[in-house]
């Protein structure tokens, strides 16, 4: 039997990347699962069929987790589709990276939005669902940036700053409804935006890292499903750095 058997799981932003990692691992691991993206494209389609494999219900939702109604709207259709809702990744994020000087209000705006203001609105959509079930597990994407700052990403290290801080709120004020919250923050992770840098700077990140290479995707999902599952049951309120080390 899986860790997250029995269980259903919401993952934003789950079409490619970290999010479809989680996706994938959650199946594994028995839950059923529904992906959210802003649109369910080839690529979504493809991902759906991988976790479908894996035989269990798996649904896509196109929707724009940055809009309240929208997010309540989806909600209540995974909670009629699905029966109920036990685990909330909030994943789905953005970058438009720039120098305060330079950044415009609609690229702070637009970071703040997908990545900070989503996370209120499914924790909000979902809360009451996990409350009324006595239970549930909420994890928030965050990064190290949002830990340690990055210079021209201003707008990016504010939004996963606030994730954190979010995730420890909810904690706070949900515990006591048996409802925990927790972030991941990750760190210098090998995917295709990546492996698109320039060799002098992959190899220059990679001599920080004491483990001496790039994260998985799979190391970030193997996480959220400690942090899911009841292998976590008494952890609450933290965030893990998933960075080889990089940042102690």
């Amino acid at each position: 039997m899986g860790l997250l058997e029995g269980k259903v799981a919401i993952i934003t932003g789950a079409a490619r990347g970290i999010g479809k990692a989680i996706a994938l691992k959650f199946a594994a691991e028995g839950a059923d699962v529904a992906i959210t993206d802003l649109v369910i494209n080839e690529a979504a389609e493809e991902t759906l069929a991988e976790i479908a494999k894996e035989g269990h219900r798996v649904k896509g939702y196109a929707s724009n987790a940055a809009s309240f109604e929208d997010t309540h709207t989806v909600v209540e259709q995974i909670k009629a589709d699905f029966g109920k809702i036990d685990i909330l990744v909030n994943n789905a994020g953005i970058t438009k990276d720039g120098l305060m000087l330079r950044m415009t209000e609609d690229q702070w705006d637009k970071v703040i939005a997908v990545n900070l203001k989503s996370a209120f609105n499914f924790i909000h959509a979902c809360t009451p669902i996990m409350m009324r079930q006595k239970g549930g597990a909420i994890i928030n994407m965050s990064s190290v940036v949002g830990v340690h700052g990055n210079a021209a990403q201003c707008n990016y290290a504010a939004s996963k700053a606030g994730l954190i801080a979010l995730a420890k709120s909810i904690s706070q004020e949900m515990g006591k409804k048996g409802i925990r919250a927790n972030a991941i923050a990750p760190g210098f992770i090998d995917t295709p935006m990546t492996q698109a840098l320039p060799e002098d700077i992959r190899k220059e990140w990679i001599e920080r890292i004491p483990l001496r290479r790039g994260g998985t995707v799979e190391d970030i999902a193997n996480v959220a499903t400690f942090l899911a599952s009841d292998l976590s049951s008494y952890v609450s309120g933290q965030v893990i750095q998933v960075d080889g080390g990089m940042n102690m």
